[in-house]
Order: structure tokens, then C-alpha cells, then sequence
């Protein structure tokens, strides 16, 4: 098998087509250069030079290796700076899930800081749900999730990145609606029926909801189940019930629904961005450091 280090021993030979010159340029001295050809060629079973005791000179052979000689080390330069831009992460493929309301933010502002930094990243993102999130890291099938997720988790490490309140979703002939203007308590919605998130879909946000109603004194009648924030809030709007939703959730929303804050307000961990713990990948870490480098998590 040919060496890299064979192909550029003959290389510096048929370019220069002087083996003192050739061995100056490779930095080496005369004599084990001239040994390493004749070894290459008694490898090969071929004459790749012709010599004299003045000249040197390719033969057919020799002409037609040069050039396979050259893609090899063009190949292999190629390689090793493809391996050096990958262990400096600026190269790569990085896969990152995400809830449907981290595409409004704070997603984009962190994508587009990325892309400046890394153009050459192929970036490969999926809409999914926080449960969906936290298996696809723990089975190595996503490298970042930007979920609803603010529990320790074994072999995860979370960020916060977006903090937030609870908001009360009411139907807009609801008798609170009138308190647009005003804060409501809580506890005034404890025999409504209400609309709730499936906790299979977001565990810790569910957990939130459910203990911000029982602090206020009841537990809710989730007659109503829904797979996605923005359900909720439709089916709120279909006047099926009521329920809680992260105010940044508020701002593109179907008509038909009031939101109004809460006398007591409930604040949360909205969005978190969650990674396998113990690891040092690259392009992981550069990614971090976009989504958290000047970006303060707030209530808003």
C-alpha cells in the first residue's frame, strides 16, 4: 500500500528532477531520499525514473504515478484539514430539536448568531415536543433540544434561556374576560373546566400548571386534553374551557380568546436548552455559547 510519505518523496523527485534539490526541499538528506525511490519503485515493480550521472528523468511509468501521486496527497491534506476543523467545530453536522414556540424566539436570533460564526455547519432542525426532546438526546439522536424542561435529568445538563409568567386563557364571552384591564385570582376559575397539556408531552410544564392550581386551593378539572400550547389556546377559543400558557405564547394567537394576568403571578422556566452532560463536542459547545453569550433569560 502506498504511503502518503512515499508520494511526496517522488513528488519533490519529479518536480525537481534532482534528488539534491528534492531532498533540500523536503528538508532530508541525499541518500535515504534515494533510498526511499528505489524502495518505491522495487514496491511497485516499475522504473519511475530514468537516471544518469547527469540527469534525472520521468519515464512513461513515472509520468502517469505523478499524477495519481498528486490527488493522493491532495486527498490526504484534505483529510487532515477536514479532522482539524472538526475538533475547532467549525465543520460538521449539528442536529437540534426544538418546541414550536422557540421558532418565534429565542431560536432565530441564536441560529443567525451561529450561521455567522459557522457557515459551514449543516444544520439539521426538528419541531418536537419536550418528551420527544429529552429521548432523542438520551439516545444520542438530536445534540441540543430547546425544550420546556427545568428538572434535573441523569446525564443532561440544562440551560435556562427564556423565562416567563403564567397568563389566564379565557373564552372571550367569558364573565372574567370583562378584567381584561385587571388581574384575576386564580382561585375564581376552580370549577371551570379546563384545558389541559397532556403531561406525556411536557412533564415539568404540566407539573408547573398543576401546582400553580393547587396553591391556589383546587385541583382543575382537565376535561380537555390537547397536544401543543397553541392547541390549548385554540380550544380555548372554541370556548371548550380555561387554562394557563406562558404569556409568550399570547402574541399569535386565533380570536376568541382573552388573557388575563394573574393577581398571584406564577413564574416559570419557559424555555431551557438541554444537552448530554459530560461531553465536550465542538459544535455543541459553540452552539451553548451562542444561545447563552449576551442572551439574559427574562420575564416578559
Amino acid at each position: 500500500m502506498l504511503e502518503v510519505r512515499q508520494a511526496r518523496y517522488f513528488i519533490a523527485v519529479a518536480e525537481e528532477l534532482h534528488f539534491g534539490r528534492a531532498a533540500e526541499r523536503l528538508r532530508m538528506s541525499q541518500p535515504p531520499l534515494s533510498q526511499a525511490i528505489r524502495q518505491l519503485e522495487r514496491q511497485l515493480g516499475a522504473h519511475l525514473l530514468e537516471r544518469t550521472s547527469r540527469t534525472v528523468a520521468l519515464t512513461d511509468t513515472g509520468t502517469t504515478f505523478l499524477q495519481h501521486c498528486r490527488t493522493l496527497v491532495a486527498v490526504a491534506e484534505r483529510a487532515q484539514s477536514a479532522a482539524t476543523q472538526a475538533h475547532a467545530g467549525m465543520i460538521g453536522t449539528l442536529t437540534i430539536g426544538a418546541v414550536t414556540s422557540a421558532f418565534t424566539q429565542p431560536l432565530p436570533e441564536i441560529l443567525a448568531r451561529f450561521r455567522s460564526s459557522r457557515p459551514h455547519v449543516e444544520l439539521r432542525v426538528h419541531e418536537l415536543d419536550t418528551h420527544r426532546g429529552i429521548q432523542a438526546l438520551l439516545h444520542h439522536q438530536l445534540d441540543i433540544a430547546v425544550i420546556r424542561h427545568n428538572r434535573p435529568e441523569r446525564r443532561l445538563r440544562t440551560d435556562p434561556l427564556r423565562r416567563d409568567h403564567l397568563v389566564l386563557a379565557v373564552p372571550e364571552h367569558h364573565p372574567l374576560a370583562s378584567h381584561r384591564a385587571g388581574a384575576v385570582d386564580l382561585a375564581q376559575l376552580a370549577d371551570e373546566p379546563w384545558v389541559w397539556l397532556r403531561r406525556t408531552i411536557s412533564p415539568g410544564y404540566h407539573d408547573e400548571l398543576l401546582t400553580a392550581c393547587r396553591r391556589a386551593g383546587f385541583s382543575p378539572d382537565a376535561r380537555h386534553e390537547a397536544n401543543s400550547i397553541q392547541s390549548q389556546i385554540a380550544m380555548v377559543a372554541c370556548g371548550l374551557g380555561v387554562t394557563l400558557v406562558p404569556h409568550t405564547s399570547t402574541h399569535s394567537t386565533p380570536p376568541g380568546v382573552t388573557f388575563l394576568e394573574l393577581r398571584h403571578p406564577v413564574h416559570l422556566v419557559e424555555l431551557s436548552m438541554v444537552r448530554r452532560d459530560g461531553t465536550a463536542e465542538p459544535l455543541v459547545e459553540h452552539f451553548a455559547r451562542c444561545a447563552l453569550t449576551g442572551h439574559i433569560p427574562r420575564d416578559t
